[in-house]
């Protein structure tokens, strides 16, 4: 994969996020400390209302901490960027545009001429297993399609960090399997820095290089597992002693939080 010594990608520097409702003040983050090296594949788990989602946010610049810094490439965060791609769970595309005019929406931002923008989304609609739908509309599209989409429109603005938002979260368990498998075999071929948040440990130990575990509310990092599965990794891999044993200690870990948060 990368060298030797990858440079930090993201910083996250001590980030505390404190929300303020009718009912008080709800702390999602309390001093959140992560670095994310270049090119390096993290997944996120905890359980619901921990803060995961709400730390994506702040690294894709969808709304600033409450105190402490993100940094990518040691230059502190404020606001979106053409350099972050997100996915969320949502298949967020545009109803009016066809598959190829939703992957190129990113490139007409950026003003890369129109042959120049199909050709680059045709190379990620393939990727993607798309090829053949470039004229099709969301709507002629099952949810595993939508979903392919709108990774492909991630991909194809060339980010230096993919943020992942449980983007298979709303599949079925065959087109989950299948997207999971495509997205590995796309970052190897791509290197990017993918930050990618999941309830699903089975997904997490099958993609990441290292799993973050995070407390119940408020939000903490509990514990950080390194993944010492190599790649290439093929669905093969999920019935490995390996495997089963990640498996097994992250779930638990994750289980005493929800236990937690439960009292």
């Amino acid at each position: 994969m990368a060298g030797e010594n990858p440079a930090v990608k993201l910083k996250i520097d001590n980030v505390y996020k404190e929300y303020v409702t009718r009912k008080g003040k709800t702390i999602a983050l309390n001093g959140v400390s992560l670095d994310i090296k270049e090119n390096e594949f993290v997944c996120v788990v905890g359980p619901s209302g921990c803060g995961k989602s709400t730390l994506l946010n702040a690294i894709a610049g969808l709304h600033e901490p409450t105190s402490g810094t993100i940094y990518l490439d040691g230059n502190p965060i404020h606001g979106t960027g053409v350099e972050r791609g997100v996915v969320f769970q949502q298949y967020a595309l545009f109803p009016w545009r066809t598959v190829m005019r939703n992957v190129t929406y990113g490139l007409e931002i950026k003003k890369i001429p129109k042959d120049e923008a199909e050709e680059i989304a045709r190379k990620y609609i393939k990727a993607v297993g798309l090829e053949g739908f470039e004229n099709s509309y969301p709507k002629e599209l099952s949810g595993g399609m939508k979903q392919r989409v709108a990774i492909a429109r991630a991909y194809a603005v060339n980010p230096e960090v993919l943020l992942m938002d449980e983007p298979f979260g709303a599949l079925d368990a065959q087109t989950r399997v299948q997207l999971q498998q495509e997205l590995l075999n796309t970052w190897e071929q791509e290197q990017k820095t993918c930050f990618f948040i999941t309830h699903d440990v089975d997904e997490a130990v099958m993609l990441a290089q290292r799993v973050v575990i995070m407390s119940a509310r408020p939000g903490r990092i509990k514990r950080i597992v390194d993944i010492d599965i190599p790649y290439p990794r093929t669905q093969d891999i999920k019935t490995s002693k390996r495997f089963m044993e990640l498996k097994n200690e992250i779930w638990n870990e994750v289980y005493k939080e929800f236990l937690e948060h439960r009292k």
